[in-house]
């Protein structure tokens, strides 16, 4: 590769924040009835970050690293890289952005606000892509911040009481959780000044912790703490089920790529590439980590069987899963990592079809609640089985994705000889399929309650047809599809499970 090739290629990072900033910038400014402009930048933008992805997958999983960078003050340095774990996240946003953003067109299709929508949408998934590929805190904590702030004008969309009271909430909870972390970003810099991310932990920061390991074990506590909130580990989680009045589209992205999985994601970074998994043991935060999220395990899925409206159960039931990939990384076991980071896609994948299909009820047969859904799976096949797919998975049925997540998870908490983590992994599956299970029967086997007539339902007039318009239901099958996909084909060079692997790897020495 000449030099000029190789300037061109180390931009590519940059490139691909603009291919959402971009639009986001141009939409703003678009009038209400420029339908075809909107979603021409919509489309484009998600469809070349997905080419990007392509584009860089072979050189990044060879181990090839693209970096750019930027002075911000002195000593100060916004820093964005293609490492392998960015790139993973990134695919896992860039994917679920092209199928959401046309779930979204089609969602939307003559509501009012969609300029002002779609801006907040792609400034929602440029900060989501800066967050992936933050090579360093001071970029992570940017975009981070960046992205609590998009993501309220999406909760408080609609406009109502219930939807600005949530969204005060929601802001509340996250801008607390960002100001921990800032105070945590802004202590261990003053100790150790500037680090980047290193896969297995940061050399300034492991002498730290060998020479002040309660200041060490402090500072780790607060960077934590501050991602817990967006992680929704219990008791900060309680946010994320008043969020749910957002529409369709804002509930699927938040839940399955945008602000929960960016938690995580600075969870994953703490551990494993600023202090690394055996420092963190030797302090004893993994201990603590992996307890907290094992009790948000149960309670997550303790709070969904109680509920019975659908999005509110979908939400208690991310609680739980997100603190599938907490527990896993907080487990010195290299199966029990690279389960967890194979969780990150494969409860996106699931999650998010999910969320399309309770938006697919609502919007089709004015449907919110559990109690509502009998017999729905014969009026709405397609999106019934999409459902289906996406809960089996959620239970750990395989083939489904699901299944490959948890088995790694369980071996893992084995071989960091910790038995009980197959205890909390086994009664949360058992307590999934104690709420799951009766949607599914309501869908398919039980018969609609007396005097229930859909023609007359909600929407139906306007959409008209057996099944919601194909703009609302290809993307819905689409995500139903790989989540099945990426647990059939687990073996496969590329999937998920074996891209978590191969960054597990690095965490290790």
């Amino acid at each position: 590769m000449n030099d000029a090739a190789a300037v061109a290629y180390s931009a590519v990072p940059v490139l691909m924040l603009l291919t959402s900033l971009v639009p986001a910038a141009v939409i703003f400014s678009l009038r209400e009835n420029q339908v075809r402009v909107r979603t021409t930048l919509n489309l484009a933008g998600a469809t070349a970050k997905v080419g990007f992805v392509v584009l860089l997958a072979p050189p990044v999983v060879a181990g090839e690293k693209l970096r750019a960078s930027m002075t911000w003050a002195p000593g100060l340095e916004i820093v964005l890289v293609t490492d392998a774990f960015a790139l993973f996240f990134v695919g896992l946003s860039a994917v679920l952005w092209l199928l959401t953003t046309v779930y979204a067109i089609g969602y939307l299709e003559g509501a009012p606000n969609r300029s002002r929508f779609f801006g907040f949408f792609s400034l929602c998934v440029t900060a989501t892509t800066g967050i992936a590929l933050s090579s360093n805190l001071l970029t992570f904590l940017l975009f981070y911040e960046l992205l609590t702030l998009v993501t309220y004008p999406l909760v408080a969309h609609r406009g109502t009481k219930e939807a600005l009271d949530a969204a005060r909430t929601y802001l509340a909870y996250t801008l607390g959780g960002g100001a921990v972390l800032l105070g945590g970003v802004v202590w261990l810099t003053t100790l150790v000044g500037p680090v980047e991310f290193t896969a297995g932990g940061v050399e300034e920061v492991a002498r730290l912790a060998a020479e002040r390991p309660a200041t060490a074990t402090a500072v780790a506590a607060v960077l934590l703490s501050g991602l817990a909130v967006k992680a929704a580990i219990f008791p900060l989680h309680g946010w994320l089920p008043v969020a749910m009045v957002a529409p369709a589209p804002v509930s699927a992205l938040l839940h399955a790529v945008a602000v929960v999985k960016a938690g995580v994601f600075g969870i994953v970074r703490v551990v494993h590439d600023l202090f690394g998994v055996t420092v963190l043991a030797d302090l004893g935060v993994l201990t603590v980590l992996a307890v907290f999220a094992g009790v948000t395990i149960l309670y997550g899925s303790l709070r969904a069987l109680t509920q019975d409206d659908l999005k509110k159960r979908l939400a208690y039931s991310t609680v739980s899963q997100l603190s599938y990939v907490v527990l896993g990384a907080a487990l010195l076991a290299p199966m029990a990592t690279a389960g967890a980071l194979a969780h990150i896609v494969h409860q996106g994948l699931m999650k998010i079809t999910l969320f399309f299909c309770a938006g697919l009820f609502a919007e089709v047969l004015g449907l919110s609640k559990v109690s509502e859904l009998a017999g729905v799976g014969r009026r709405m096949p397609f999106t019934a089985a999409a459902f289906t797919i996406g809960a089996l998975g959620m239970i750990g049925l395989p083939p489904i994705a699901g299944f490959v997540s948890k088995w790694s998870l369980a071996l893992g908490g084995l071989d960091a000889g910790q038995p009980w983590v197959v205890v909390v992994l086994v009664t949360s599956t058992l307590l999934n399929a104690a709420y799951f299970l009766p949607v599914i029967y309501a869908l398919w086997v039980q018969e609609p309650e007396e005097g229930v007539e859909w023609s007359t339902a909600p929407h139906r007039e306007r959409r008209g047809s057996l099944e919601a318009p194909l703009s609302l239901l290809v993307p819905t099958v689409v995500t139903a599809s790989l989540a099945l996909a990426a647990g059939m084909a687990a073996g496969w060079e590329y999937s998920p499970w074996q891209l978590a692997q191969l960054i597990a790897g690095g965490s290790y020495p």
